[in-house]
């Protein structure tokens, strides 16, 4: 069965573009790839987190992760530094990475141009962390964004020089993940493209009605059709694209003819979209309520999904420590 691997920092909320575009797809593939999902609590010490935030951030994602569907017993959930198999194939692979390579990364570029009096070496290698936490699974797929296709990259290239300087074959080369059809793109509130942390346009998993039907009141809109049947600009059909994704097809057919005809209210149409997603998240929440007040299930769960990562990295490690020499005395 193919390994499809994914991890997440934990950064705050999950958003609704998160969870259609790629969290239900991912509560698909359980039952059809052998999954690992991860939380990437190492990857975001590079903004060096309060201790105490550091890990309630983890739980956040962890409850999030739940409530939207990863089952436990089905994928490996974890905890990626609960798996010191990670950091001992990061220091195996940082030897076969080249400075150049990593100061050439878009992603290390970015991060020097936006935080000059914080760029630690955690940033410079984070390339070099990420293609660990695919290669200790020898995972053959990865689902990635655009912004992370250098880092994928990056992973292959390590897992080639690795296989060709101990003339073995350890790791595959990971390829992308592709949902096809099923990956949906959920625009933000704003306008500006798709729904993001950074850029501030989201609607959050573990959020109440009051601030959700603000924002999406406060959405973005033009000032209306003028002729029949004319196509919609992109900030209204960003509202139709939420719209059907939380609303029942009689809904959505209704405010297309309104469109269409030219009589569209947006004010209308802002509170029903409200109104859907106040009805999509409310099971979420709860849901997300009830798993982070049982802290012996989430232990579980975390510990379930230790051990299942650790017995995948620990049988990589192993032909890794081998290739490169290690022996026992």
């Amino acid at each position: 069965m193919d390994i499809v691997l994914s991890g997440i920092r934990p950064t705050g909320h999950l958003h609704l573009g998160n969870y259609f575009g790629a969290l239900k797809n991912f509560v698909k593939i359980q039952d059809t790839h052998k999954c690992f999902f991860f939380i990437a609590d190492l990857h975001s010490l590079t903004t060096h987190p309060h201790p105490e935030d550091f890990h309630n951030s983890v739980k956040t994602i962890l409850c999030e992760y739940l409530a939207a569907g990863l089952s436990p017993e089905k994928s490996a959930l974890y905890i990626q530094s609960d798996v010191p198999e990670i950091s001992e194939l990061f220091v195996l692979l940082n030897m076969l990475a080249y400075k150049g390579e990593m100061e050439r990364t878009a992603a290390f570029k970015d991060k020097v141009r936006k935080n000059p009096e914080n760029v630690n070496t955690g940033l410079l290698t984070y390339p070099v962390l990420m293609a660990s936490d695919i290669l200790i699974h020898r995972a053959k797929y990865v689902p990635v964004g655009k912004d992370q296709e250098q880092h994928l990259e990056i992973a292959r290239l390590l897992a080639r020089r690795f296989n060709n300087m101990y003339g073995c074959e350890v790791f595959p080369e990971p390829q992308a993940f592709n949902f096809g059809s099923d990956l949906l793109k959920v625009p933000g509130l704003d306008g500006s493209g798709k729904m993001g942390k950074s850029e501030g346009n989201g609607i959050y998993l573990y959020e109440d009605d009051k601030s959700i039907t603000k924002k999406v009141m406060r959405a973005v809109t033009d000032s209306g059709p003028t002729e029949p049947d004319s196509p919609k600009p992109e900030v209204i059909e960003n509202l139709f694209t939420l719209m059907r994704l939380v609303s029942e097809p009689s809904t959505i057919q209704y405010f297309e003819d309104k469109w269409n005809d030219c009589s569209i209210r947006y004010g209308d149409l802002k509170k029903q979209l409200a109104a859907d997603i106040c009805a999509t998240v409310a099971p979420i929440r709860e849901r997300i309520d009830a798993i982070a007040a049982d802290e012996k299930y989430l232990g579980e769960v975390v510990a379930l999904g230790r051990d299942k990562a650790r017995e995948s990295a620990a049988a990589t490690l192993a032909l890794a420590r081998e290739a490169v020499g290690f022996r026992k005395f």
